[in-house]
C-alpha cells in the first residue's frame, strides 16, 4: 500500500505515546490488558484518533484513496462487507488508523514475547 510514511510513523508514535501513559499510570493494567488481547481496542477502539471532517479531510491529503482501498480490502476480507462510510473523512482516518494499529500492537507483543 502507497500510504505516506509520515502518517505510519505519526500512527506509530501515537501508539507509543499511549503504551507509555498506560504503563505509567500502572505498569500492572499494561501487562493485563496485553495478556488479555485488549490493548488494541484501548488504544484504537475507545478514543477517535481524529475528530472534524475538515481536520480529517486536511490529514488524510493524497492519501485518501489509498486509505479507502486498504479499508475496504481490510473490512471485506474480515467481515465480507464494507462498514466504513468511506464517504465520510471522519470515518476513514479513524478506521484507517484502526487497521494500521492493529499491526503495531501484533509488532509491539510479538517483541515482548522474544525478550
Amino acid at each position: 500500500m502507497n500510504i505516506s510514511c509520515k502518517r505510519f510513523k505519526e500512527i506509530e508514535t501515537f501508539f507509543n505515546d499511549r503504551v507509555q501513559e498506560i504503563k505509567d499510570y500502572d505498569a500492572d493494567d499494561l501487562d493485563v490488558k496485553i495478556r488479555n488481547g485488549e490493548l488494541h481496542h484501548e488504544i484504537f477502539n475507545t478514543d477517535y484518533y481524529i475528530i472534524g471532517t475538515y481536520k480529517a479531510e486536511q490529514w488524510l491529503g493524497v492519501d485518501a484513496f489509498n486509505a479507502i482501498r486498504m479499508i475496504q480490502d481490510y473490512e471485506l476480507e474480515n467481515f465480507g462487507v464494507v462498514y466504513t462510510d468511506l464517504s465520510n473523512a471522519e470515518q476513514v482516518v479513524n478506521m484507517f488508523v484502526y487497521i494500521v494499529g492493529e499491526s503495531l500492537v501484533a509488532e509491539y507483543v510479538g517483541s515482548l514475547a522474544v525478550n
